[in-house]
């Protein structure tokens, strides 16, 4: 049986190896994430964020709650690669009602580096036992391109603690269909994080949709951005190395909404057509946008997502995972005319 935590263990000082940042963006103090404690009454505020270090099996964590109604599980946020977690401030303000949980991933922002190198299934274990920290028993889970991996890992790993699922401009791993080579040549480093210059040379052909049209959207997107570091994003490449979410999509027992850009050159939308396929319940839309359609529409996006998790039609298949493989399996038997299977 796993010991239970204190709280004093969860927000504790934890001295561990913080790696430099070369970080070259000269960002105002309103970009910058506030390292202010915020006040208890503050915090509980409907659409208020606060930003706690938890210390979760050793690791330090830089999370942000933005705090709902507290009527429905909260939402579990995963980010993108890179990411620290101020590039979904714009989506986190756009929500209503919904509780809002996300952190920086080991390595990135204000989380700093673990010692050794991660799997998917090693950080949803960390995301789950965050959670239970918090004092949640289930969340929704939503994932946005690198982070729709750990997604998919944590409502695979922890199907009972998993209520619903949103997967944004993702796909099912290595086994995706790819972008260009010369698309993901732009992505193989963090620079566009650390210079400004080239973040705005690359945007567009990386990004799509509204960065091609409009120049201030880079802006200000560079301007949020103080989370990667070079080992830190290797890590987050190197999580994913031969990680493939096809071979069990099929048993996710969870409602899915599965939201993909028309025009996002990093991950094209033929991906969410497959996942959207393979998963039971699973539904797909089309955004007419990029790759961050979550930061150049947010209110769309946040009423979207809203929508689906207070669908109380919408539930998870209660089926056995023994039963939806015999049924998985039937599926796969050809059969003859008159549908009985072939012998």
């Amino acid at each position: 049986m796993r010991r239970p935590r204190s709280a004093a263990r969860a927000i504790r000082p934890l001295l561990q190896h913080q790696e430099p940042t070369s970080l070259t963006e000269d960002l105002t103090s309103a970009d910058k994430a506030s390292p202010a404690k915020v006040g208890p009454a503050a915090a509980t505020q409907r659409g208020a964020i606060e930003t706690r270090q938890i210390t979760i099996d050793g690791q330090l964590l830089q999370v942000a709650i933005r705090h709902g109604d507290g009527g429905a599980p909260p939402l579990l946020l995963f980010n993108g690669i890179g990411a620290n977690w101020e590039l979904a401030r714009p989506f986190l303000e756009a929500l209503t009602n919904t509780t809002a949980i996300i952190f920086d991933v080991p390595g990135v922002g204000g989380s700093p580096r673990p010692a050794w190198p991660y799997r998917p299934s090693t950080l949803a274990r960390l995301a789950a036992d965050l959670v239970a920290e918090l004092g949640h028993a289930e969340v929704d889970v939503a994932g946005v391109s690198w982070g729709g991996g750990i997604a998919q890992q944590f409502a695979h790993q922890f199907p009972k603690r998993c209520r619903r699922l949103v997967l944004a401009a993702t796909a099912p791993g290595f086994t995706m269909v790819p972008a260009s080579p010369a698309v993901l040549w732009k992505m193989a480093t963090p620079r566009r994080y650390t210079d400004k210059g080239y973040m705005k040379t690359v945007a567009a052909d990386i990004y799509g949709g509204a960065f091609r049209d409009d120049p201030s959207l880079i802006g200000r997107h560079a301007a949020a951005m103080h989370g990667a570091r070079s080992m830190g994003y290797f890590y987050q490449l190197l999580a994913m190395t031969g990680w493939t979410s096809l071979p069990w999509l099929w048993s996710l027992p969870q409602p899915t909404l599965i939201l993909m850009g028309r025009d996002d050159p990093l991950v094209p939308p033929i991906n969410g057509q497959i996942m959207a396929s393979l998963i039971p319940n699973a539904e797909l839309h089309m955004i007419d946008d990029g790759h961050l359609f979550m930061v150049t529409r947010p209110k769309e996006t946040a009423g979207l997502i809203e929508a689906f998790l207070a669908d109380e039609s919408r539930q998870a298949a209660a089926s056995s995972l023994l039963s939806r493989t015999t049924s998985y399996l039937r599926d796969l038997v050809p059969t003859s005319g008159d549908g009985r299977q072939k012998s």
